[in-house]
């Protein structure tokens, strides 16, 4: 059984439901990068996204657009953040997931990704810009090699495609909770609800919700239909105000924490 599997059969078996952080491999620097990894798992992530920093990331709002800017200027690529992951697996076996546009995965090469990947104890791969008609060796790649391979799914996706990219989907499924690019909003669309509704007719698979979650408020109103919450840009957007402050990981992991219910603290698998 895949870590991701076994998170979420844990989380529904308790009653609970994940909190999914994502933050940008290399911003500000890959220390801290592998420090906040830690962090985020003390702080109650039941997984975590690590983006893969792309030079044109056109799912992305300013926010994480910047991020991956300030991180392709340290010279971050894939191969960096591996080892990044090699080194967080002494101290934590909270899942981590590459959330990645299909370039950078493409440059270094699908085959030795997915091996390389899984040496290093990576959990899953998330691709925005992949089409599952496109996906099939990719997704085989990854199983080949223990790898889950997780779908975006939108409001805009009809019945037919939705179940497409079910047949190739493993480990959960990610539902965008509205059209255009990440970035915070003061309330979550209800296009969101309809979605998942949809997408469980199609599979039995965990679904989160992402794209404009931001506050504690957000992440409860999700759970009510959702398996998991996804916060990125609220979490990046601090990573950005706080970038010369010597506490920023401590901060960022009660940044984290303050989005759960005190009954949710310490659900992430925790420290080694």
């Amino acid at each position: 059984m895949s870590r991701l599997r076994e998170t979420f059969e844990r989380l529904h078996r308790d009653g609970k439901h994940a909190l999914i952080p994502f933050i940008t491999a290399g911003d500000p620097d890959l220390q801290t990068t592998t420090d906040l990894l830690v962090e985020l798992a003390h702080s109650g992530a039941s997984l975590i996204e690590l983006g893969v920093p792309f030079s044109d990331p056109m799912a992305d709002g300013p926010v994480i657009q910047r991020a991956s800017i300030r991180a392709l200027r340290n010279k971050v690529d894939v191969k960096r953040i591996l080892e990044v992951v090699t080194q967080v697996r002494r101290e934590t076996d909270v899942p981590i997931v590459l959330f990645s546009y299909f370039n950078p995965l493409l440059q270094f090469g699908t085959k030795r990704l997915s091996e390389e990947a899984s040496r290093a104890g990576v959990d899953g791969v998330l691709v925005t810009d992949l089409a599952p008609e496109a996906a099939q060796d990719f997704a085989a790649d990854l199983a080949a090699n223990d790898l889950d391979y997780i779908s975006l799914v939108a409001p805009t996706s009809t019945d037919e495609r939705l179940a497409l990219i079910a047949e190739r989907a493993t480990g959960f499924m990610y539902a965008v909770s509205r059209t255009g690019v990440t970035g915070t909003r003061s309330e979550i669309s209800n296009e969101a609800e309809k979605l998942v509704a949809r997408v469980r007719g199609v599979t039995d698979l965990p679904i989160a919700v992402g794209f404009g979650i931001s506050t504690r408020a957000h992440v409860l109103e999700v759970w009510r239909y959702a398996d998991a919450a996804v916060v990125g840009s609220a979490v990046v957007a601090e990573i950005e105000k706080l970038a010369t402050a010597p506490d920023l990981v401590k901060q960022i992991g009660d940044f984290v924490q303050a989005l759960l219910p005190e009954e949710q603290l310490g659900t992430g698998n925790g420290i080694l």
